[in-house]
């Protein structure tokens, strides 16, 4: 793609002009030749510089003061490298006019197209990074949501048993009903709701308090739980699956039956910002050898950024007796 472009950027403008140019001046064809070949390298160097060098390093990072000089430090290197090549070329314009004075009507022309070439290759640069991390940010954001999916429980091979161990359930014991009802609302919003890219934000908090009501079932008296959510919801939408590894790591880590546990979590709604806390003593726990800590938390860090560039604040104190939980979003 790159080199079909810059045949069609090069080539083009040049034929035209160099068939004239022969016919007024077939004496200095060669020479125009030459330094029409020195421009476009020229143009090629200063697309490329800019489009792998100074772009990645200072434009992307922000860093504005820097790729803007860098910028023009590069245009003007080239353009002071063509002139003393021009200077050094046996390319005599005045001698040219002499020969034929209608090329004075073509030079302006060669000028002009010369410039704007050098416009477009810095634009096309600018362009075409753009392009580039736009479709990188898209692959980024499908991969995070793919094993976002991933790391959640696979329900295709629990939905169906489920309904059946309810039926049974319900006339022996409603509690374990109720919760297998609860389970099965999980395993139904897992399944359907989050192969969109958007979910309600009720729901959302719905499937955390039926993970919060399961979760219930295996701690005892030495595990104090806090949990407190909005009343009212708002019709906000939200990613799905975005805010219970936060929810998931305090019960993962927080939850010790030999030793004082506490568990909060609080929710809080403020027209459209959405405020997550999360926090939990440390406790021993035995921890699986296979399982990566805190994978789900950078997943769920990624994701934030690549869905909520510039609209979230997420916050992780992590020191000897608590770890702490800070979300804020923008649901906008």
């Amino acid at each position: 793609m790159h080199a079909l472009i810059w045949v069609l950027l090069l080539v083009v403008p040049y034929v035209p002009t160099d068939q004239v140019f022969n016919a007024l001046d077939p004496s200095s064809d060669r020479v125009y030749l030459l330094l029409c070949l020195t421009l476009s390298a020229l143009l090629l160097v200063t697309f490329y510089v800019n489009y792998l060098v100074l772009m990645p390093r200072y434009l992307l990072a922000k860093r504005y003061w820097i790729y803007f000089p860098a910028l023009l430090l590069t245009i003007g290197a080239a353009g002071f490298l063509f002139a003393l090549i021009l200077q050094l070329s046996d390319f005599n314009s005045i001698l040219a006019l002499r020969v034929n004075p209608a090329i004075e009507k073509i030079i302006p022309v060669i000028i002009v197209n010369a410039l704007l070439l050098w416009l477009l290759s810095i634009v096309s640069s600018i362009l075409w990074t753009i392009y580039n991390r736009l479709r990188q940010t898209e692959s980024e954001k499908l991969s995070a949501q793919i094993a976002s999916l991933k790391s959640q429980i696979n329900p295709h091979f629990l939905f169906n048993t489920l309904n059946n161990i309810y039926a049974i359930a319900i006339d022996t014991s409603p509690k374990a009903a109720d919760m297998v009802d609860k389970l099965s609302e999980m395993m139904r919003y897992t399944m359907k709701e989050t192969q969109q890219d958007f979910v309600a934000l009720e729901d959302e908090i719905n499937y955390i308090s039926n993970y919060i009501e399961l979760q219930k079932l295996r701690l005892d008296r030495s595990v104090r739980l806090d949990y407190d959510y909005p009343g009212y919801i708002p019709s906000l939408r939200i990613a799905p699956m975005l805010l219970i590894p936060f929810v998931e790591n305090a019960f993962k880590h927080g939850v010790n039956s030999e030793q004082k546990s506490r568990i909060r979590i609080e929710m809080q709604i403020n027209n459209t910002e959405f405020q997550l806390s999360v926090v939990n003593n440390k406790v021993n726990v035995q921890r699986d050898i296979s399982e990566r800590s805190g994978l789900g938390i950078e997943n769920t860090r990624h994701r934030l950024n690549l869905i909520y560039p510039s609209r979230h604040l997420l916050t992780i104190h992590d020191n000897e007796k608590e770890f702490i939980v800070s979300l804020h979003i923008n649901l906008q």
